[in-house]
């Protein structure tokens, strides 16, 4: 699970992030962070929708390599 610390350096930074949900890359969401609580993650895509996530997914900067955390 990503750490507070974590998603508030992603939000202050503005940097897009992908949310890596399984092995498929087309399954992928790229988007800015916008708020979180204990459970879930808030990322507003490209086409300005707001996308409610879990937490357990794997975050990282959308700028860098996919990594394949399974």
């Amino acid at each position: 699970m990503i750490s507070d610390e974590h998603l508030d350096a992603f939000r202050q930074d503005g940097a897009m992030v992908r949310v890596v949900r399984d092995q498929l890359e087309e399954n992928d969401v790229v988007g800015i962070v916008v708020a979180w609580d204990a459970d879930q993650v808030m990322i507003r895509k490209a086409n300005r929708r707001i996308v409610k996530l879990s937490r357990a997914h794997h975050y990282e900067l959308a700028s860098e390599e996919r990594s394949d955390p399974f």
